[in-house]
């Protein structure tokens, strides 16, 4: 039996809209698939999220049509963070949750992923066995037994309520004047109301969806504005969220941006001892969260690049907190996923815990100078089998010594080679960085 996966990533199905697989027809027929396979794993529905981007439309009545000739009821959500649907298919105990997004992308793109009735990412053996089906002739179940479809149309209060009694019930974030960037994406309703009824002050970018505005100079990817708000505004801090709300990146009172490195620092820090011992990060992250997180007396485990390989390693190991650079946050004390405004009301309750700015609370951490680098390229490569390439990373390596570090990988959800060097002198790493990418293009185009 095959392992090997034909259409899902790290991250679910995704894609530029209008190209295989992410079309109406493809997307029609893994709804049929998917309710064959899921089919009573649940007492409840499968419920259907998007994010704001215009075609998600044209996907959720795809997913619904192939749902329901397989037989599945259906509960359509509208718009709504990914870490909500992940809540909400555990706590109304639905047979499963999907969500139609491509999260960071732009508008043109989009993709499909699923959670289990228990809110967690579907484990590979299931997204196979979907797979599997897909390549079978799509049969409409009998019309007496066809899934029926309703709307959730209290989702959105639902999950702001579920935020709110996440955090300690007299946590008030009175006297805080706070900057949100929704990235006019699945945030934009839900991320004002929780920080407002919450007590802040807020301002609000990013919270105009278009269908074609997601992402756009704007959100976790591109806080520039963001940052210029917050320094005019003299507020306290500003929160980016990316387009599905499962990412956030915050700016500092100074204008620096806090990443995901930083966030998990800062709430690593405000309760080490509920973590059993440790904090998973991954490959990318850098070598200076690494040497802080022991500092705090916890190890520090490294997954590959997903929030699915941080899962896997926390439950490997039993543990509790996990992210990325990125600002995917995973504290399963908190949600089943990264959670991106969850991520962000830890954080601001450190602040207020400690009464303490948030650029202070980064001082602990202390990174080495690192570049990234992406490479587009037509098709799938492996980088280090290109030719020449082995041989100058491990000339770059030598160069960089004992406290440098170099990963070459392929993006786990678009057509790029990333490339990551780390070492302790900024201009040396630049120079690394730039003689990898010259090597690579050459090799690609060779």
């Amino acid at each position: 039996m095959s392992t090997e996966r034909k259409y899902f990533g790290t991250d679910g199905i995704r894609g530029p809209v209008g190209e295989p697989p992410i079309t109406p027809d493809f997307v029609m027929k893994l709804g049929w698939a998917a309710g064959r396979i899921l089919a009573g794993t649940g007492t409840g529905p499968v419920l259907i999220g998007k994010d704001t981007r215009i075609s998600g439309y044209m996907f959720e009545s795809a997913l619904e049509a192939g749902l329901s000739a397989a037989g599945v009821d259906v509960c359509l959500l509208g718009p709504m963070p990914t870490p909500a649907i992940a809540y909400l298919a555990q706590s109304t105990r639905a047979q499963a949750g999907i969500v139609i997004s491509a999260s960071h992308n732009p508008f043109h793109d989009n993709g499909i992923k699923f959670f289990s009735g228990e809110g967690r990412k579907l484990p590979d053996a299931m997204e196979l066995a979907i797979e599997r089906e897909l390549e079978t002739p799509l049969k409409v179940i009998d019309s007496r037994r066809l899934g029926k479809a309703k709307r959730m149309d209290d989702a959105p209060r639902r999950y702001i309520e579920f935020c709110k009694s996440r955090i300690h019930p007299e946590l008030n974030l009175g006297g805080l004047k706070l900057v949100l960037d929704c990235a006019h994406g699945a945030t934009y309703r839900v991320a004002p109301a929780i920080f407002a009824e919450l007590g802040a002050e807020i301002l609000v970018l990013g919270a105009e969806p278009d269908g074609l505005n997601i992402n756009k100079d704007a959100g976790a990817t591109h806080p520039g504005h963001l940052r210029e708000k917050v320094l005019a505004a003299g507020a306290d801090a500003g929160i980016a969220f990316d387009g599905d709300g499962d990412r956030v990146i915050m700016i500092d009172h100074t204008g620096a941006v806090v990443d995901g490195d930083e966030i998990l620092y800062i709430i690593a820090r405000a309760h080490p001892a509920i973590l059993n011992g440790a904090v998973v990060g991954t490959v990318m992250s850098n070598l200076g969260l690494e040497k802080a997180i022991r500092a705090l007396g916890l190890d520090f485990l490294r997954a590959g690049v997903g929030d699915r390989y941080i899962m896997d390693m926390l439950d490997k190991h039993n543990l509790v907190l996990g992210g990325e650079t990125s600002g995917h946050i995973v504290h399963l004390g908190m949600s089943t996923t990264g959670d991106g405004i969850l991520s962000a009301l830890q954080v601001l309750g450190a602040m207020i815990n400690s009464q303490t700015s948030l650029h202070d609370l980064t001082q602990g951490l202390h990174k080495f100078p690192q570049k990234l680098v992406n490479i587009k390229m037509q098709k799938r490569v492996d980088p280090q089998a290109l030719p020449g390439v082995a041989a100058a990373v491990r000339e770059a390596e030598a160069r960089l010594g004992q406290e440098g570090r170099i990963l070459l990988r392929n993006s786990g959800t678009e057509p790029l080679i990333r490339i990551m060097v780390e070492g302790t002198d900024a201009s040396q790493v630049d120079d690394i960085a730039h003689f990898l990418t010259v090597k690579i293009e050459s090799a690609i185009v060779a």
